[in-house]
């Protein structure tokens, strides 16, 4: 029992939790940097830039504001990472370890969906508790935008329980892709698609950025924090830019595979590829205004998501 209860700790710790989400996550933020800079004709920086930018905030000093709620100010960048945390613990062990969801492994498909929302909480919530008017307008955003992707992507996440058979454990979604992966469907590849869009606004990127829009409201919910408090919402969002395509990968595409050396390239691939297309829809769209994208989740996309569902009911 205490053997167990101590590979779990060192699991959340470091491996494949809080240390190895952190340290890939920021090199994946620099992919991000580079790839957008090449896009924009410019050099980009250096691998360790991000290394860099989280240690150099670390060492600032945090300054609370006026008319702050202290606790719920200094809390919520840790909420935000603790729920990525456990995201990237369980779905790493679902696809490392499937023999521990047979024995019982309590992480599933329903927990990591909760567990995903924990990050836009802690910007609502450090945007609230900041009295900033401008984190007001910004936390405000948030949970509009909140509400407008999570029903596309409940769908989309729907769409491929019901094309499993009714599996919401990852070791029954991992073992009915073996054959064929859920993109290899139409009603998956739809879902697949809808899901990517969400993904988007979960990471608060263009044409999603409207929570923290700087050129209008300065940030919007982090406009107070700084410091540490600062460093963790920005790993934060590292960390979910790494996690958030394994999690689509594991759901519609076959997994991440490590048996061998061609099925960990083609995992590194397939990874490669959901990151790419986030990377150049950021760089090639437009903010929306928080109507327009209300309409385009609630409209479009939530169409689109139906429409997979619908095909994957009737077996298509």
């Amino acid at each position: 029992m205490a053997s167990s209860i101590g590979e779990a700790i060192l699991n959340l710790i470091f491996f494949p939790g809080l240390v190895f989400t952190a340290v890939v996550g920021l090199l994946v933020s620099w992919i991000d940097r580079k790839i957008s800079a090449r896009i924009q004709w410019r050099k980009g920086p250096p691998w360790y830039q991000s290394f860099a930018d989280f240690i150099k905030l670390l060492g600032k000093e945090i300054i609370l504001p006026e008319g702050r709620k202290r606790s719920g100010f200094l809390l919520a960048p840790l909420i935000g990472l603790a729920g990525i945390t456990l995201v990237s613990t369980i779905v790493w062990k679902a696809n490392l370890s499937s023999s521990l969801l047979e024995e019982g492994f309590v992480g599933d498909l329903i927990v990591v969906l909760y567990l995903l929302t924990l990050p836009s909480l802690a910007i609502i919530i450090g945007g609230s508790a900041s009295g900033n008017p401008y984190a007001s307008v910004g936390a405000s955003r948030e949970i509009k935008l909140l509400l407008g992707y999570e029903l596309p992507f409940l769908l989309a996440i729907f769409t491929a329980i019901v094309k499993t058979g009714g599996a919401i454990e990852f070791s029954r979604i991992l073992a009915f892709q073996q054959g064929r992966p859920l993109v290899g469907y139409l009603s998956g590849a739809i879902a697949f698609l809808v899901a990517i869009i969400c993904c988007q606004a979960k990471l608060g990127l263009v044409p999603f950025d409207i929570a923290e829009a700087e050129t209008e409201i300065i940030a919007g919910p982090l406009v107070e924090y700084s410091g540490a408090s600062l460093a963790v919402f920005r790993i934060n969002r590292a960390m979910l830019l790494f996690v958030l395509p394994v999690f689509l990968i594991t759901v519609f595409w076959g997994g991440m595979v490590f048996d061998s050396w061609r099925m960990a390239i083609y995992s590194l691939i397939k990874y490669l590829v959901i990151l790419v297309i986030i990377i150049l829809i950021k760089n090639t769209n437009p903010r929306l205004r928080i109507d327009q994208a209300l309409k385009f989740c609630w409209g479009p996309l939530t169409g689109l998501s139906l429409l997979g569902l619908v095909l994957a009911m009737v077996g298509v």
